[in-house]
């Protein structure tokens, strides 16, 4: 082979070295690059922030009981003391009674006097039945002129001294005249022996007469 052939075949293969050195050259910078670029991403994702947290120290172990030590029981809880509350208590109304009405000043009665000695013995009458006492001499002339009857009692008071001092008639003959004349024939001639207390005093009394008859003769 000639120089030329020879100088030409080794600039080909040179060439041929260089593309070759080339090509593998840019397939290797392809897959670093990509394979540094997964690589980054990765560890950007690593490298996020998150939040640490911190623990806490671990409770201290407490010292072991000392050795041969009596067990003592914890003291006995007291509960405090209940405090009662006392309601208040409700308020009082005070209600102001009316003042009443002043009381007149009473008038004291004065006692009662004594009373009289109570009496034992009646008035009597002196001259025995008092009917005697009357007459036919005695009718009233106005009471014979009309032809008026009638029978007539009278109520007599005494006095201490035995004579007549009121007359009253409890039963009428029904003749004005005839009644007035009883009462002032009693009161003029009727003597009594005056009634006497339990003291022996005399005192007055009063006594009712016997039913005195008017009636005309003939």
């Amino acid at each position: 082979m000639s120089y030329a052939r020879k100088k030409e075949l080794s600039g080909n293969r040179t060439v041929s070295i260089a593309l070759t050195v080339a090509i593998v050259g840019g397939l290797m910078y392809a897959i670093v690059t990509g394979l540094a670029y997964n690589v980054v991403k990765k560890a950007a994702e690593d490298l996020k922030t998150f939040d640490v947290e911190e623990q806490p120290p671990p409770p201290e172990e407490p010292p072991p009981p000392p050795k041969d030590m009596p067990k003592v029981p914890p003291p006995p809880t007291i509960p405090p003391p209940l405090v009662r509350m006392e309601a208040p208590p409700p308020p009082i109304a005070v209600v102001e009674a009316p003042t009443p009405p002043p009381i007149p000043p009473v008038a004291v009665a004065p006692p009662p006097p004594p009373a009289p000695p109570r009496k034992v013995v009646s008035a009597q009458s002196a001259k025995g039945d008092l009917r005697t006492l009357f007459s036919g001499d005695d009718y009233p002339a106005s009471a014979q002129s009309s032809g008026a009857e009638g029978t007539v009692r009278a109520s007599l008071t005494i006095g201490p001294d035995g004579r007549v001092t009121g007359c009253n008639i409890v039963q009428s003959s029904g003749n004005g005249s005839l009644d007035s004349t009883t009462c002032n024939i009693l009161r003029r001639r009727a003597k009594f022996t005056p009634a006497r207390d339990s003291n022996g005093n005399a005192t007055s009394d009063t006594i009712t007469t016997p039913s005195i008859v008017w009636r005309l003769e003939g």
